[in-house]
């Protein structure tokens, strides 16, 4: 996953106020929740010592996310009284936090962009409405076929989706209609380089959602899957956000992005063959000293204890304050591990892997990609 969306945070300096908030709309008065949750993160900050100007700018954003229903949250990024980044999460944060610290609190956000993966989900219902005839005035039943889509990047796609469009149409007039929504859906899907297709439908309008996908080229239907939803019957399930949200998550949980398991795999190799310089702290800390850092892969669950020490320059990172001296680093400071790591590997244009669940195991939550081959330093395998 690149990580230039973290740009904003690392062009200029601290003290960094990062705040991580639950601003769901899912309670009787939210806005009320939402206020008085950040006025505890408010005094948090203040308590830490954050100046009254970067406070109020991050209090001008609290809760512009109202737009969204349901459950998500905010992380919020402020320094020298500018804010400099607002993103909504897909989830609220466990729980609320307020950070001041010479480096952004930038690791959760990351997470939460994981597994960035493109995508189209499309549900696809059919149902009655009543309308005017038009020879009588009369008001009769017409079956009709709905189709609800939206494009963008998984996770994230939930609360920021690059592109939604919904049709309604006629059943008779389906068979003729059904050709164009194809090449529509299609374009879209090409557009946005989606990696994964996931259709939603009522199992008994599998012959609507059969004209649909028999005209997308076989690039497209290799790409999908179909998911069969008996609670799927009416305009308000298809539309809903919910819905596509709910079996989206079901069909790329586990998943990485194809760049993401193309680089996973070749760590795999280079671990079996080298595993003192691929996986650790110590050894991603020497790999981005060296600027050979191709990718940071980082365990979801990682709670790294250790402190690592920083200098001025990008590739200056060290174990220790002494070790970081003998690189000529003039002002160094102490800063937490996964801030740390992901500051060096932003800065030396590494790209950084969450590694699913359960799937692969690396010393200390961390491992590294190397961007060329070294002497190995763990001996000749």
């Amino acid at each position: 996953m690149k990580l230039a969306f973290l740009d904003p945070l690392f062009g200029a300096s601290g003290p960094w106020a990062s705040v991580y908030l639950d601003t769901s709309r899912d309670t009787d008065d939210p806005d009320r929740a939402i206020d008085l949750r950040w006025r505890h993160q408010r005094d948090a900050l203040l308590a830490q010592g954050a100046d009254h100007a970067t406070v109020s700018a991050l209090a001008v954003a609290v809760g512009t996310d109202q737009a969204l229903p349901g459950r998500h949250g905010q992380a919020l990024f402020a320094a020298q009284g500018h804010l400099a980044l607002v993103e909504e999460l897909p989830e609220p944060p466990v729980r609320d936090t307020a950070r001041l610290d010479a480096l952004p609190d930038a690791a959760p956000l990351a997470v939460q962009h994981a597994p960035d993966i493109p995508y189209l989900a499309v549900a696809l219902t059919c149902g009655n409405e009543w309308t005017p005839d038009e020879s009588t005035g009369d008001r009769v039943a017409g079956e009709y076929v709905l189709i609800v889509s939206e494009a963008g990047r998984w996770p994230t796609g939930r609360v920021r989706p690059e592109h939604r469009l919904s049709h309604q149409i006629p059943v008779q007039g389906w068979r003729r209609a059904a050709p164009e929504v194809a090449r529509e859906l299609g374009d879209l899907a090409q557009r946005h380089r989606a990696e994964s297709i996931v259709l939603c439908r009522a199992r008994d309008d599998a012959w609507a959602s059969g004209m649909l996908v028999n005209r997308w080229p076989r690039a497209l239907r290799d790409r999908l899957t179909v998911v069969d939803d008996d609670c799927v019957t009416g305009p308000e399930a298809a539309a809903g956000p919910t819905l596509l949200e709910e079996h989206t998550a079901r069909v790329l949980e586990g998943r990485l992005n194809a760049a993401d398991q193309r680089q996973l795999d070749t760590f795999l190799a280079q671990r079996a063959r080298h595993p003192g310089q691929s996986e650790g702290v110590g050894a991603a800390v020497r790999a981005l000293q060296q600027g050979q850092a191709r990718a940071l892969l980082l365990d979801r669950r990682a709670r790294l204890a250790e402190r690592l020490w920083l200098g001025t320059e990008p590739p200056q990172i060290a174990l220790s304050a002494s070790d970081l001296e003998t690189f000529g680093a003039s002002a160094v400071q102490e800063e937490p591990a996964v801030a740390a790591l992901l500051y060096a590997a932003v800065r030396t244009g590494a790209e950084l892997i969450v590694l699913p669940p359960d799937r692969v195991e690396v010393t200390d939550g961390v491992g590294v990609l190397l961007r060329y081959r070294t002497v190995p330093a763990d001996g000749p395998r």
